[in-house]
């Protein structure tokens, strides 16, 4: 069953159509990636799936009582207020210090309980932002662009322990990134988004996409640098219809260069 479905959303801003006819689902475990240019729906499509925006046309369903969780792109803290880690997870509801913990582990921050929120490095900053969205054992995790900022090093490490959290918790993982290098190599399934999905399948299929080469250039094809498929199975090679459940995503390589 899937968690979240999409059928013929469009999704307009006063008159202007932001989403248009777009169709999607995801499944429990999938890792699936969301792609585009500034201005191309992507922040629109989110805040669609998770309910804070309604479309215009179409439907969205949710499986019953689907928990989500979000890591926002960045999240401002007036750098004059005190606060910790440990009281920033329990702002607004709190949260025992057991569940905390378990969530900073899970997040690759267990060090950090009692530092003050203004005193973090940005990656250290975005792995908090991870165990808040985590204090809701997600079937959904959400991250939109949550690595903007980040050098490259930090983003692969971070985008690691993604995939090792899909991994033991189980939970299917929706990003929206730009960093096409590390994330499609993290990536069951990638999905170029331009006002419409343009074309969407296994990341090396949607690299060597006509569509997705049109946006992003031919160059971008050396996206899927880090990208290892085992190929012991066949494909459909039209861009769209192979979800690539059989991909093997590996771990990105922190010595990689941005693209």
């Amino acid at each position: 069953m899937s968690l979240v479905t999409l059928d013929n959303v469009t999704v307009r801003h006063n008159a202007n159509p932001v989403l248009h006819n777009v169709n999607f689902s995801i499944q429990p475990g999938e890792i699936v990636t969301i792609v585009g240019p500034n201005g191309s729906g992507k922040s629109t499509f989110l805040r669609t799936i998770i309910g804070a925006l309604r479309p215009n046309h179409g439907t969205v369903s949710q499986a019953p009582g689907l928990r989500i969780g979000y890591v926002p792109q960045k999240l401002h803290i007036d750098p004059t207020l005190p606060l910790t880690v440990r009281r920033f997870l329990s702002l607004p509801s709190p949260v025992n210090g057991a569940a905390a913990g378990r969530a900073l582990e899970q997040a690759g921050a267990g060090q950090l309980m009692k530092r003050q929120m203004t005193g973090l490095s940005g990656g250290q900053f975005q792995r908090v932002l991870l165990a808040r969205a985590l204090l809701c054992d997600p079937q959904l995790l959400i991250l939109d662009e949550a690595t903007q900022g980040l050098d490259q090093p930090g983003s692969a490490a971070f985008y690691q322990q993604i995939e090792q959290l899909r991994g033991s918790l189980g939970c299917a993982i929706l990003m929206v990134s730009h960093e096409l290098h590390v994330v499609m190599a993290a990536s069951d399934r990638v999905i170029c988004l331009n006002g419409h999905i343009c074309c969407e399948g296994a990341p090396e299929h949607v690299a060597s996409a006509p569509e997705y080469r049109a946006l992003f250039g031919s160059g971008t094809q050396g996206a899927l640098a880090l990208y290892r498929h085992e190929h012991n199975h066949s494909h459909d090679h039209s861009c769209g219809h192979d979800h690539a459940h059989d991909a093997q995503p590996a771990s990105p390589d922190l010595n990689g260069t941005r693209t």
